[in-house]
């Protein structure tokens, strides 16, 4: 994944990258591209009114009283033209006209220029040359707002013109159309990269997501865990990798079960059967009645030995071959210990082993399977009997700890020697029997720990503190469906 996430920097960063270049052209460009658009209209006025003044300079009468009285009306017009976002009230368009030698004998704005010579500006001096005139000056030269632009037009012959007319307007009054410019670049730059960002983010989640989630579950699978299979949304791809793994896994661990139980099963079976044989070759000699007799016990205990250890591997299989309840039901955990209780009874009669179980004045509602459940319990049960001194008393209770049913069961046996304390779950580990002397299969603790995981609870097997005996804790998650 870290080639993957690197993959996806880098791509962000060259798109970041890609739009800071672009937006900062676009925003660099916005202002000129204005003010050209500006100067393009200015040239139209300019040599519209150059036109029109053009008949009164060449009679040597230029009517200045008209020109004013234009251009007073239009301040004082009242208007509200609406320029994409931008508003505008009033009129920032002004006039000076100069004659042939660039002396200024017309100014809109109150005839402040008005007997000025402008030969040497470069829009008047320009014309008056015959080419093209125009400029931005700063009214205040340390402050660029205050910049205005100034249009020329000939009037007359542009070759030889009679004067000229200078259109100007400040840049303040095209700044709104600017900045709205510059905005809608910002905006639109801001939706597409944020477009992008979230199409890069939808093909994480959407992708590398789900494939992050199914190596967690591979690495799960190979630590030995038996973990639920991810839930990766509805991509097509995705769920077919995650089937196609889940489909291997359960192929391999097929593979595997079967060799693990046949190997299991042979060298299991190997002592008694052993045992059993040698007692039946000698039951061909002569003996006392009192050998033959315990020969005779000997084979029906190896008999009974191996029968248990069949019935254990088929339960235990059962449990390891499943990596999830496909359809857990509510069931009262308390009804199933009572069961459980009840059925072990004759087994603690025989050991003259008393149970004593303390119900759960409420009913605790686990989801799950009531076979497995009920024969985790009674293989606890039947630990705890096999490892109690005759005569003594397995406490069994049942209680609510917030959202988790906690069962308890407690023998006074001798309790697990430290050596014994980190292999006790593990498959075919096993400590001999208090009352027999004999070993159990191995295989009840590790079908309680499969049982408590597939059901997403745990147990724990731990010498009372103080006192005589072992504690085996039993917890499992409870439903509120019933």
């Amino acid at each position: 994944m870290r080639f993957t996430r690197v993959t996806l920097f880098v791509i962000a960063l060259i798109i970041a990258v890609g739009f800071y270049q672009l937006t900062t052209v676009l925003l660099r460009e916005a202002a000129p591209q204005t003010y050209q658009a500006t100067e393009e209209v200015m040239v139209d006025v300019a040599n519209l009114l150059a036109e029109s003044v053009e008949e009164d300079l060449a009679s040597g009468q230029l009517a200045t009283k008209k020109l004013h009285r234009a251009f007073d009306g239009a301040r004082l017009r009242h208007f509200e033209a609406r320029i994409f976002n931008h508003v505008k009230h009033r009129m920032g368009l002004n006039v000076y006209v100069t004659d042939s030698r660039g002396i200024v004998i017309f100014d809109s704005q109150d005839g402040k220029r008005v007997g000025l010579d402008f030969s040497q500006r470069r829009d008047v001096g320009r014309t008056l040359a015959g080419n093209y005139g125009a400029r931005s000056t700063r009214d205040v030269e340390s402050s660029p707002s205050s910049s205005v632009f100034y249009v020329a037009a000939p009037i007359g012959d542009p070759a030889s013109p009679a004067g000229v007319l200078t259109v100007f307007k400040p840049q303040l009054d095209v700044m709104p159309l600017v900045y709205e410019r510059q905005r809608v670049i910002y905006a639109a730059c801001g939706l597409i990269g944020a477009g992008i960002i979230f199409l890069i983010g939808a093909v994480f989640l959407w992708l590398f997501r789900p494939i992050g989630r199914i190596t967690g579950y591979a690495r799960a699978i190979e630590r030995g865990e038996r973990p639920a299979r991810p839930k990766i949304g509805i991509g097509r791809e995705v769920n077919t990798l995650a089937n196609a793994l889940e489909s291997m896994r359960d192929a391999l661990e097929n593979r595997r079960y079967v060799e693990r139980y046949v190997h299991t099963l042979t060298h299991e079976l190997k002592s008694p059967l052993a045992a059993i044989r040698g007692a039946a070759e000698l039951l061909d000699e002569s003996m006392p009645e009192e050998i033959r007799r315990r020969f005779l016990a000997n084979i029906r205990a190896e008999t009974a030995r191996s029968e248990r250890l069949i019935n254990r591997l088929l339960e235990l299989s059962a449990i390891e071959s499943r990596t999830r309840i496909e359809d857990p039901a509510p069931h009262d955990l308390g009804i199933l210990a009572g069961i459980a209780v009840d059925q072990a009874r004759p087994m603690a009669d025989v050991a003259g082993v008393h149970l004593e179980y303390h119900a759960p004045p409420d009913p605790l509602v686990v989801a799950g399977d009531e076979f497995i459940m009920r024969a985790a319990i009674t293989n606890l049960l039947e630990n705890a009997i096999d490892f109690s001194p005759r005569g003594e008393t397995v406490h069994i209770r049942l209680y609510r700890d917030g959202d988790h049913a906690v069962m308890t069961i407690r023998d006074h046996g001798a309790g697990i020697p430290p050596y014994a304390t980190e292999k006790i779950f593990e498959r075919f580990y096993s400590l001999r029997h208090h009352a027999t002397g004999r070993k159990g299969t191995g295989l009840g603790l590790t079908l309680v720990k499969e049982a408590a995981e597939l059901h997403h609870g745990t147990v724990s097997l731990e010498n009372v503190t103080g006192g005589p005996g072992t504690l085996a804790t039993l917890t499992l998650p409870l439903t509120t469906s019933k």
